[in-house]
This record gives C-alpha cells, sequence and structure tokens, in this order.
C-alpha cells in the first residue's frame, strides 16, 4: 500500500473559475505550482480564462512559454540569462538600481516591471525617486535599442495580518506612488500588487491596476480564517491505509524513542503514510485525520508511517484523509502547523502516487 495525492480536476478547475470572477488575474505558478504540477495547473488555469502567469525560477518561464505562445509570462525573480528572456519573450523585474545601471546595455530588448521593494524589503527599487530616477534615465537614454519598461509592481508582506497596521500602511505608500506617477503621464501595460489576501480583503483589483497577482487561493486554500470555506474549495487529497490495528495496553509506548505513551488501553491503526511523505511533524502533533467520515487523532509520526488512535469501526486498508475539502490545508495553517505553501511544499512526490482524477 502506497499513500496517494490526488487532485480532482473538475474542482480544481471550478475554484479557479470562482477566484477569476471576471477579475484579470496574474496566476502564480511557482515552485512546479505550489506543487500541484505546473503543466496540470498551466492548462487550467488557460481554461479558467487566465493568460499571465509569474513564477521565481527562469526554468519554470520557459515550460509556461512552452504551453502557451500567447501568455504574458512575468519573471519575479532577475536573471542574468537576457539572452533566453528575449528568445522566449519572458518579462522580468527590475530589482534595483545598481542591477539597472549595471546591466543597462544588456537588458536592450527586454521588458521589464519596475520592483518597489515595500515593507517587504526583499527586493525592489527603495524608494518613489529611485523609481522615478530610472524612469528618466531610460527616457533620456538615446540608444536606438534599450529595455522597454511595461510593468510596476511590489508585493504586500502583511495583507494576511488583521491585528497590526502594517499591511495599511504598505498598501497606501504602495498606491501613493501609483497615483503620483500616473499623474505624471507614466504609463505601464501591467500593474500588480494583491496577493490572494489582499485580493479578497478589497473584494477585487485596485482601481488603475491590470492585475491581482493570486496564488494560493487558486490551489484551494484561504488566506486568512475570516474568510468563507465556502469561496475557495480545495480539490487536494491526500491520503494513506490502514496497514493494522494494534491493541496497546497503558503505559506502552509506540513509536521510535517512546513516540507516544499509551494512557489507557486501546486500539492504534499504523497508517502508511509518514514525515518521509511530507506530512509535517506539526500536523501529527496532537491533530487529526479523518477515517470513514470520523476524525481520530494523530498519536505519533515516523518517516513512512503514523500511529492514529481509534475505535472499533476502523479495519485494515480503510482509507486515512490527511487532508482534504473537510479537513483542509488552510484550517491546519489557522492552527499553527504552518503556512498553506509550507504544508504543501512539504510533500513528498516521490513517494506518494500522484494522481488527478
Amino acid at each position: 500500500m502506497t499513500a496517494t495525492w490526488s487532485v480532482n480536476t473538475a474542482q480544481f478547475l471550478d475554484n479557479a473559475k470562482n477566484v477569476v470572477s471576471n477579475n484579470s488575474i496574474m496566476a502564480v505558478v511557482k515552485n512546479n505550482a505550489y506543487h500541484y504540477d505546473l503543466e496540470f495547473s498551466v492548462k487550467q488555469f488557460l481554461k479558467a480564462g487566465i493568460n499571465t502567469f509569474s513564477t521565481t525560477s527562469l526554468k519554470e518561464a520557459i515550460r509556461v512559454r512552452k504551453l502557451t505562445d500567447d501568455a504574458t509570462i512575468f519573471l519575479m525573480n532577475p536573471t542574468f540569462e537576457f539572452d533566453l528572456l528575449r528568445k522566449y519573450r519572458i518579462q522580468m523585474t527590475l530589482p534595483s538600481l545598481d542591477f539597472y545601471y549595471y546591466n543597462k546595455k544588456e537588458l536592450a530588448g527586454v521588458s521589464v516591471h519596475l520592483e518597489f521593494e515595500n515593507l517587504l524589503h526583499r527586493s525592489g527599487l527603495h524608494n518613489y525617486s529611485e523609481i522615478l530616477e530610472v524612469l528618466e534615465d531610460h527616457a533620456n537614454n538615446d540608444q536606438s535599442h534599450k529595455m522597454n519598461i511595461v510593468g510596476l509592481w511590489t508585493h504586500f508582506g502583511y495583507a494576511d495580518e488583521f491585528d497590526v497596521p502594517e499591511y495599511e500602511t504598505e498598501k497606501r505608500d504602495w498606491l501613493e506612488i501609483v497615483d503620483a506617477l500616473l499623474n505624471q503621464g507614466y504609463t505601464f501595460d501591467y500593474i500588480h500588487a494583491q496577493n490572494s489576501a489582499s485580493y479578497y480583503r478589497e473584494d477585487g483589483v485596485f482601481p488603475h491596476h491590470t492585475h491581482a497577482r493570486i496564488g494560493i487561493a487558486l490551489y484551494g486554500s484561504r488566506p486568512y480564517s475570516q474568510l468563507s470555506p465556502a469561496l475557495i474549495k480545495q480539490s487536494l487529497t491526500v491520503s494513506g491505509k490502514v496497514i493494522q490495528v494494534r491493541d496497546l495496553k497503558q503505559g506502552d509506548y509506540c513509536g521510535y524513542s517512546f513516540t507516544y505513551e499509551v494512557k489507557e488501553n486501546t486500539k492504534l491503526a499504523v497508517v502508511d503514510i509518514g514525515y518521509g511523505d511530507g506530512i509535517l511533524k506539526a500536523r501529527a502533533k496532537g491533530q487529526e485525520a479523518i477515517i470513514n467520515g470520523k476524525r481520530y487523532p494523530i498519536r505519533g509520526l515516523m518517516m513512512s508511517h503514523m500511529f492514529v488512535e481509534v475505535d472499533d469501526t476502523v479495519h485494515a486498508e480503510d482509507d486515512v484523509i490527511l487532508y482534504n475539502n473537510d479537513i483542509r490545508i488552510d484550517e491546519f495553517t489557522f492552527k499553527g502547523v504552518g503556512a498553506n505553501s509550507e504544508q504543501l511544499s512539504a510533500m513528498n512526490h516521490d513517494s506518494l502516487i500522484k494522481e488527478y482524477v
């Protein structure tokens, strides 16, 4: 028996359509589309009406281009492989003044999006003055062949936080920059800032913006707990099988190095999935799994197995659901297990059976 990662294709597509909801969406497909598989996800997003994609990997951007000739593809990380950007018509972030001045000639023919670092401080031009400096220097550049400034973007690092003021601060600073540039007559083909949390908090795309740049919501997880589960549906099921059910007595231990001490006589189901398959230890400690429609507590986790405390209704070969739309990735995010993307990224697709149904 082997544990399974299974995606309901129709539900994945329906969720993508619901997220789009007549808005212009740039689908984030980084890290192999949040582990859902790049080719599968891009094909479904195209069916949902999305034709703009972003990733952090040039290799992935090229894979997207090979799937669709017409789509806009934006690389959120800088690269020095400018020939590949031109060859595959991939747009790229402009991450700093130093990068611009050092690579000005080599960037000829490359389409770039000016990045504002905002409160995340991960990458980008520091402030409005630096953005304006690039725009003015570029306008005064009399080279016959130079880069193309087609976009303006930032990232919100606090949009899923409701008890601190940082989101309102980063939103205000960003919108002031956008308004100032537009008022000076600058135009951009692409203006984007909102992640899933901001998109739902603001009930759509900001004015004067061309796209919201959506990741986790497209893959079936809510970015914050106040959002109704009915708005975002999870198509993923991660499951194992009961190998056998063991009777243990009070005082017995199960697993390596006293993993779990049995408090009273009980039954433990041995299940064929563990941290080697990508189940986070925090996901297993005191949390639950579903067997035959009922929740049971997980009592121990090993590399290839786990123990689940069960009753007489559970038997060998029963399905053990770790994740589905009734026991969702985001449920455990809000319980402090780890971010939505962290739980998804941990999954080991070399050990799990991966299927699309």
